[in-house]
Order: C-alpha cells, then structure tokens, then sequence
C-alpha cells in the first residue's frame, strides 16, 4: 500500500504491494480473497484511516492490524527486508532482446493489442497466479503495465511466489512511448479460403 519506488527500496517478505490511489479499491477486490486477514504497512495515520475505509466499503472487514510508523518502524527493529528491483525504460530497451530477459505485459487484452514492447508475454496481472507455471524462475522477469501501478503489483505478487529474479519498470508503457521506442501491434488481416468464408489470421508488426 504504499508507493512502487518505495516498495522497490525495501518491504516485509512476502507482501502484496497495492498502492493507495484511486483505483485501489478496485485492485483490492481483483487480487485480495476477503476471508484472509489483512494487515497493512502505510506510511501515515491518515493513510490506515484512508484505507480502512475503502476496505469497508468494500466488504473487506477482516483487518487485524497495521504498521506503527510504516516500513521505518520494521527497519529499525532489524526485521528482515526484501528489495525489488527497477528498470527504466531505457533498461528494458537495452534488455528486451536478452535471452534470459522476459518482458512481461500485465495489461488488459485490448490495451495489449493495440500496442506492447516487441517480445513481450502477456498476461493480465488478476490472473497471474493461474500462469505463474508459464515463467521460468531462472529468467530475469520485467513487469510493465500502463503507468507502473499495476506492474509493481505483479512484481510483488511474483516474488511472493518464489520468482528472485523480478523487475518493475517505473512509467511503464507511458514512459516507453514518450521515449519514442519500438512498439509491435497485433493486426488483424482475413484470408480468403473459399467464396463467401473468412478466416481470421493473427499477425505481429513491430512499428518503430
């Protein structure tokens, strides 16, 4: 629940990073069951106040405490810390084409059609845990979305799982087009295969 840059420098071991802005709401119900207790790390009273209702509202009910003082608090008293790593966009450019490098796209289906980084695995970050068989912990994993909110949600969830090897990119597609980088775009084109039958035929065209 707090802020992706933040998260990245140091978090509690296994916590799911959904930061508190508007659509938190909404993340909350895609990726939190409502049976499992909840705790909370935010960095302000205002901020457990603030997230407290949402839950509320929302039919999440089950909070059973936060931390005092946010991450300061656990760093001071020697907890263990976990770290996850960052990439700007020029770092994923560079690494795209890396064999132990995958990109992956958490977008939604239509906002992966109409454009991603060349390469790129899709899958929607509230079905990830359903894919988490289709990655290879061994690669180097980097997360990129629409802005980066919903990548460092998917980057905290894969290390949850196990995956060491994760990245966020901060900015995410936002940065990657005002950096005027490569994209590839799915189009659609229809072959003929007898009168008055279509059939339609998935092709990649990387636009530079």
């Amino acid at each position: 629940m707090i802020p992706a840059l933040f998260f990245g420098g140091g978090h509690i071991p296994g916590a799911i990073n959904i930061a508190l802005r508007p659509e938190f709401p909404n993340w909350i119900g895609w990726m939190i069951d409502p049976e499992k207790k909840i705790l909370m790390v935010l960095e302000s009273e205002r901020g457990v106040s603030l997230a407290s209702q949402q839950l509320f509202r929302i039919g999440y009910d089950n909070i059973v405490g936060y931390l005092h003082d946010g991450m300061t608090s656990w760093q001071d008293a020697g907890k263990p810390l976990k770290h996850l790593g960052e990439w700007t966009v020029q770092e994923l450019n560079q690494q795209k084409d890396n064999p132990d490098v995958t990109v992956l796209d958490v977008r939604g289906d239509d906002e992966f059609k109409n454009g991603n980084v060349p390469g790129a695995k899709h899958i929607y970050v509230p079905h990830l845990e359903e894919h988490l068989d289709e990655l290879d912990k061994n690669q180097t994993i980097a997360t990129y979305c629409g802005s980066g909110y919903r990548a460092s949600i998917a980057a905290s969830l894969l290390q949850k799982h196990g995956f060491e090897k994760v990245v966020n990119v901060p900015g995410s597609w936002n940065a990657w087009i005002a950096a005027k980088f490569p994209i590839e775009k799915i189009t659609k084109t229809f072959l003929t295969r007898r009168e008055n039958s279509r059939q339609s035929d998935d092709k990649l065209t990387t636009l530079t």
